[in-house]
């Protein structure tokens, strides 16, 4: 990772947005360490993928947990069919 302060960012934008397009991620210091972090969108796009995947798995979890406990509902296909409507 490549670190830059804001100012550089400003008087080289051309050449950093080719760094961050080929893969380099690029955190620009900022006053009281309120950094930031600039990655392509396909690094940011792979991040929200692995995200969403860790949140459904930790579902999955849940519901594991759940029917091992005993918390589940039964329904009929006729009451499942009477909810859609």
């Amino acid at each position: 990772m490549l670190a830059l302060r804001t100012v550089d960012l400003r008087n080289d934008f051309k050449r950093i947005s080719a760094l961050v397009s080929s893969g380099e991620r690029v955190l620009i210091a900022r006053p009281k360490n309120q950094n930031l972090v600039v990655l392509s969108e396909r690094d940011y796009n792979e991040l929200e993928k692995t995200k969403r995947n860790a949140e459904y798995i930790e579902k999955i979890d849940r519901s594991s947990r759940q029917l091992e406990e005993g918390r589940i509902v039964v329904k009929t296909m006729e009451e499942l069919e009477g909810m859609a409507q």
